[in-house]
């Protein structure tokens, strides 16, 4: 049985992914992957991932520039988590702008924003 049949995906054929830095061990982002999206990270060593909102495959960085190359995979031990051991290509994971998505943190039952934009979504997107 090849590793791709080893996993397991959810009803919808989704798993969870988590992008983590491969050298600083901080996580980036969380983001959804069908078996093609596996399939294709394996393969090209680049994170590819399953938008929900647009029921398509997203190439990380395929708008922003901002690439995972990959380093490792990982699962769980239910193999139904993959975590990625990346390298985020200009230091930005985030659509907002910032190092990692998880930029807000709960302070006395209020979320605070931790980190500051390192470049503006509109100068990434247009």
């Amino acid at each position: 049985m090849d590793a791709l049949e080893q996993v397991k995906f959810d009803e919808q054929g989704l798993i969870p992914a988590i992008a983590q830095d491969h050298q600083t061990g901080e996580i980036l982002m969380f983001a959804w992957m069908n078996q093609e999206a596996l399939s294709l990270t394996i393969e090209k060593q680049q994170a590819v991932y399953y938008s929900r909102s647009r029921q398509k495959l997203w190439f990380k960085g395929e708008e922003s520039g901002h690439a995972q190359k990959i380093k490792e995979i990982y699962t769980d031990c239910d193999r139904d988590v993959i975590l990625l051991k990346i390298e985020q290509i200009g230091g930005i994971a985030c659509h907002t702008g910032r190092a990692s998505c998880f930029f807000q943190k709960l302070d006395n039952n209020n979320w605070q924003t931790m980190t500051k934009v390192i470049k503006d979504p509109k100068d990434i997107y247009g």
